[in-house]
């Protein structure tokens, strides 16, 4: 674990290393079709996404310093991805499958489904991940690992990317996002990576589903007897803000009331906020605090702001 310096100035760069793929926003669909139908949406936006995408942009938005860690598609799509984040995109390992697209469909409640192409991300590995980075970690180095059910090859070797990480003098962050099978067939592989991270960014459901426990509360001590020491569970808790558990201290911190547009990406901003906070010397309230931030602007924003 890596300390804290004065808030205000970040030490290390935050890394994060996962799915970058085309996101296709259409809605808001009120009623499911029938099949053979068309439906006519008022909402279209097409933009960079996928959680380590929405991630990057609202790290570059916060002026944080870091780089995403990704791999691209061979179409004309995966260079206009590449096109978004220029001081780590010409790393990215190009795949010969075209760019992953997801098509989010926005309801009039504010959720969302979700449906995504298997495309470049199928081919992404710890090795590519391992290659854009540096041997050794610098002071205050963070590596967060995200989306990574859209890419098999880093469910697999998860567990030794975060053994070389660690090894490496990495402090670690993990927000797996939702397994399309649910969690009974991932839970033992995930379970045996969280004494390997040093923050655990789930949202509620999340919590609760990958430890098999109805509560809150008994999920956090699932979580706990897990996590190394000192290690810190945030959950995201949408309008209800974000809670988080270091140790023995609990933490909260409510959401502001906003108009929703858009609540795709919204934990991605938060992890955004939150880990700037923490690379900046910010206390847990405060890191919490930012992440909630900026989520809210993210997801109460057309065209999409990260920062009020």
């Amino acid at each position: 674990m890596h300390e804290q310096v004065n808030a205000g100035e970040q030490t290390g760069t935050i890394y994060v290393a996962g799915n970058v793929n085309v996101d296709l926003i259409l809605g808001p669909l009120e009623h499911w079709p029938r099949i053979g139908t068309e439906t006519i949406l008022p909402h279209y936006e097409l933009r960079v996404g996928g959680q380590a995408g929405n991630t990057g942009l609202a790290l570059a938005a916060l002026r944080a310093r870091h780089r995403v860690v990704a791999n691209m598609g061979s179409d004309p799509l995966g260079d206009w991805l590449r096109s978004a984040f220029p001081d780590g995109a010409p790393n990215w390992e190009r795949s010969p499958a075209a760019a992953t697209v997801t098509v989010g469909l926005l309801h009039p409640s504010g959720e969302r489904t979700f449906f995504t192409s298997v495309g470049h991300l199928a081919g992404f590995a710890p090795e590519h991940v391992l290659a854009q980075l540096p041997e050794r970690a610098a002071p205050g180095d963070v590596v967060l690992i995200c989306g990574v059910f859209l890419s098999p090859l880093l469910v697999t070797g998860g567990r030794q990317l975060l053994q070389t990480l660690v090894g490496g003098g990495f402090a670690t962050a993990l927000d797996t996002g939702w397994p399309d099978g649910g969690w009974d067939a991932v839970r033992p592989t995930v379970e045996s990576w969280l004494a390997l991270v040093d923050h655990v960014l789930f949202n509620e459901l999340e919590t609760t589903a990958l430890a098999g426990r109805e509560s809150l509360d008994s999920a956090m001590a699932w979580f706990h007897a897990r996590l190394q020491p000192g290690a810190t569970l945030v959950v995201k808790c949408g309008a209800d803000g974000a809670c988080a558990w270091r140790a023995d201290a609990r933490v909260a911190c409510p959401a502001p009331a906003v108009r929703v547009i858009d609540t795709i990406g919204a934990g991605d901003a938060f992890n955004a906020g939150y880990l700037f906070g923490h690379g900046t010397g910010y206390d847990l309230p405060a890191c919490l605090r930012l992440g909630v931030t900026t989520a809210s602007t993210a997801i109460s924003t057309s065209p999409r702001r990260f920062v009020p």
